[in-house]
């Protein structure tokens, strides 16, 4: 007796039987209609451009949900960075960056952080001027912690070294992401 296969529905039309189901899990996450058909459309596209990665046959409800979740919690992380200003009154009242950039000159910056190596500068972005977490940048590179914090360490070391900056001299910036880049301090602890 020969056995008979089970057919396997197209991935691509399965989809469209969990949207309904996507919506309301979106909206019990987020409790906003508006905000979670938002993220369903997100984590659609984020389905639609990996389907080669699904495994034709497993559970494509679990799997979109999966990507739902992490979308939520992805954008959930991005808005704790984020500051509300929806009238912009917060923009409005920011300082003017004077015309010179004190002692040190953006210039000279731009010049010594084009000489360091290309991993030492995302870290250096990432840890310094955005703001991220050792952890969040380790996850971002795809490397350990430790790599991360020695890149940091190793590029704001040939940063001072390349602009002849002692670790005693006092830094005289306008620049927030600058100085945190330079110096290890986080934007707007200065």
């Amino acid at each position: 007796m020969a056995m008979t296969e089970k057919a396997v529905p197209d991935p691509r039309k399965e989809i469209v039987e969990h949207l309904p189901a996507m919506r309301a899990f979106a909206v019990s996450l987020t409790r906003n209609a508006s905000l979670a058909d938002d993220m369903v459309q997100d984590a659609l596209v984020k389905a639609w451009s990996n389907l080669d990665k699904f495994q034709p046959g497993t559970n494509m409800r679990a799997w979109l949900f999966t990507i739902l979740r992490n979308t939520y919690y992805s954008n959930r992380r991005k808005a704790k960075r984020e500051v509300p200003d929806s009238d912009g009154s917060i923009t409005a009242s920011l300082s003017r960056k004077p015309d010179h950039d004190g002692r040190l000159n953006l210039l000279d910056f731009e010049v010594a952080f084009a000489k360091l190596p290309e991993e030492q500068r995302e870290a250096l972005i990432l840890v310094g001027a955005s703001g991220f977490a050792y952890e969040e940048a380790a996850v971002t590179c795809g490397v350990a912690v430790g790599t991360i914090k020695s890149r940091v360490n190793r590029g704001r070391a040939k940063l001072s070294e390349l602009m002849d900056i002692s670790g005693d001299e006092a830094f005289e910036l306008t620049d927030s992401a600058t100085m945190a880049v330079v110096s290890g301090r986080q934007n707007g602890s200065m």
